[in-house]
């Protein structure tokens, strides 16, 4: 764990709203790289996959386009398949992907999205996937009740992290960004955020570093529990 200034940003600047990046911040993709390393038959499957996903989503965000996350996820499995030497039909890419709506919650999430809600904070999920897969997500998990509002980055046009949609969160629940948490397991998820002018803690999932070259998070935990009890006893 590292708190470089929680004083600062739960008590002079109050605290007032958490955004969570979905998944594999509260949601355990496990199943799903599983999965994936089993059809395309390499244990780094998942990893290639899942990085291409994340860079073609910037390239529709530089080139101004905007498929939806789960055309771009369709799309960069069909290449890597073919870096992978393996022939997939259209029916086994869908039936493979639609595991991304049947992930679990971390253990430690329910425990700590609650503890977060006694504190009277607002909860807010921001996710690059589509509204219908959040929900979907969401609501499988059991975890959809603790969040006063859930994104796609479809109502914008853009992918995180482009600064624009955390800026669309902060200005339909008029916040500042100094008084508004952004949580997440992913290193250019925290840059963007930060970036936008966001507190930032990052939740250190197993295999998750966060980016050497940008500024370090605020904070830093090992899971959502231990993020809410030491905002609980610093409140």
């Amino acid at each position: 764990m590292r708190v470089i200034d929680l004083f600062y940003i739960i008590t002079v600047m109050k605290l007032k709203a958490i955004i969570f990046d979905v998944n594999e911040t509260l949601l355990n993709m496990q199943k799903l790289r599983e999965e994936i390393n089993r059809v395309l038959d390499n244990s780094l499957g998942f990893q290639v996959w899942f990085d291409k996903l994340l860079h073609y989503s910037l390239v529709e965000n530089e080139t101004d386009t905007h498929n939806d996350f789960s055309e771009i996820a369709k799309a960069v499995f069909k290449m890597t398949a073919d870096f992978f030497g393996k022939n997939t039909t259209e029916y086994q890419i869908n039936s493979t992907l639609s595991l991304v709506s049947k992930l679990p919650a971390y253990k430690d999430v329910s425990i700590g999205l609650q503890k977060l809600k006694d504190q009277n904070l607002k909860l807010i999920a921001l996710t690059n996937g589509t509204r219908e897969a959040l929900d979907a997500q969401l609501s499988f998990a059991e975890i959809d009740n603790y969040f006063d509002a859930v994104y796609s980055v479809d109502v914008v046009g853009k992918f995180k992290p482009h600064p624009i949609t955390y800026q669309k969160v902060l200005n339909d629940h008029h916040l500042l960004p100094q008084e508004t948490l952004m949580v997440a397991a992913h290193g250019w998820d925290i840059a963007g955020a930060a970036k936008t002018g966001l507190k930032t803690a990052f939740i250190e999932r197993d295999g998750k570093k966060e980016y050497p070259l940008a500024k370090p998070a605020d904070l830093s935990f090992k899971n959502i529990d231990e993020l809410a009890e030491v905002i609980k006893n610093n409140a």
